[in-house]
């Protein structure tokens, strides 16, 4: 019998073990913002600080917390404003790390982008206007609507629809939407292949310093792997130096994951990468998404970053 119980004890130690060394799948959309992560991949940083780490690609920012509920990921690169209402929604998650955050740079390059025969010269011409956004209610669609509300625009009169960053070019093409709201290097990228052009930077207007995207993971996978989460800060702390002042090797990493030219994505700096998350970063954007009637709930920003 003792010798049934040990061999069953050195069994669960060797599960434990093999769990402890499993890969870690990180899942974030086509930009620059999860760029700290892509490059602790591909310059051996998650390796060096003990862990296995591999990107997953998300096409729409909304669907991450569920992602990350069902386990398919097990860390994922919400926008502030996507995760907080799925904490709102009742999904026990929580902020782990920075990612990138809003600075002039990054808000220069954010934009409203509009399709060929469609003239934008205010905001109130978007009205009656079909606006395709990388994920209803994530960080672009939510700081649009803010923008037009201090611009005394109803967004109701505007037709909202999902369109992923990858498709953005096609459905422009097509005139499927009259407009996205994007960022660089799509920008670029529709501006040059004469697609359209930018008829607002209502990032630029609002002139924000607030996160745009962070690492979160689920509470239990928090409470089970602290010393993962340990390592994965770490890293990610070492990595955002890189993105923030070799452009090289974060462009080659941006690159590599998003799939879109390198010689493009040379073209614009990457997202200002904040590896530390503090809770009060999260005040203005409950205020905000509680101004939209985004949340249902009173959150409290000490309980949704780990500390």
């Amino acid at each position: 019998m003792k010798k049934t119980i040990a061999t069953f004890a050195i069994g669960m130690a060797l599960t434990g073990s093999a769990l402890a060394q499993a890969k870690i799948q990180v899942g974030c959309t086509a930009t620059s913002d999860c760029a700290s992560a892509m490059v602790a991949v591909d310059e051996g940083i998650f390796r060096k600080h003990g862990l296995e780490v591999e990107m997953t690609p998300i096409g729409i920012n909304s669907n991450i917390p569920a992602a990350i509920l069902s386990n398919s990921i097990q860390i994922g690169g919400p926008t502030s404003t996507v995760f907080l209402q799925a904490v709102d929604g009742g999904l026990d998650l929580v902020g782990i790390a920075g990612a990138s955050v809003m600075n002039p740079v990054s808000n220069g390059n954010i934009t409203a982008f509009v399709r060929n025969g469609i003239t934008i010269k205010e905001p109130k011409d978007f009205v009656g206007k079909k606006v395709g956004a990388p994920g209803l209610n994530a960080f672009l669609h939510v700081l649009f609507v803010k923008w037009l509300v201090e611009k005394g625009v109803d967004p109701r009169s505007i037709n909202f629809v999902e369109v992923t960053f990858p498709t953005m070019s096609d459905i422009i093409k097509s005139g499927g939407v009259d407009a996205v709201l994007t960022a660089e290097p799509f920008v670029t990228r529709m501006t040059n292949a004469g697609l359209g052009s930018v008829g607002a930077r209502y990032a630029v207007e609002l002139a924000r310093t607030d996160p745009i995207i962070f690492y979160a993971t689920s509470r239990e996978w928090a409470d089970k792997n602290a010393a993962a989460i340990k390592k994965f800060r770490d890293a990610i702390a070492e990595a955002a130096e890189i993105v923030n002042n070799d452009r090289e090797k974060a462009s080659a990493s941006i690159s590599k994951f998003t799939k879109q030219p390198i010689e493009l994505v040379k073209m614009t700096p990457p997202n200002r990468s904040e590896p530390v998350l503090k809770p009060e970063q999260l005040g203005w954007w409950i205020e905000v998404m509680s101004s939209q009637k985004m949340l249902q709930s009173k959150l409290e920003p000490n309980k949704l970053v780990l500390k």
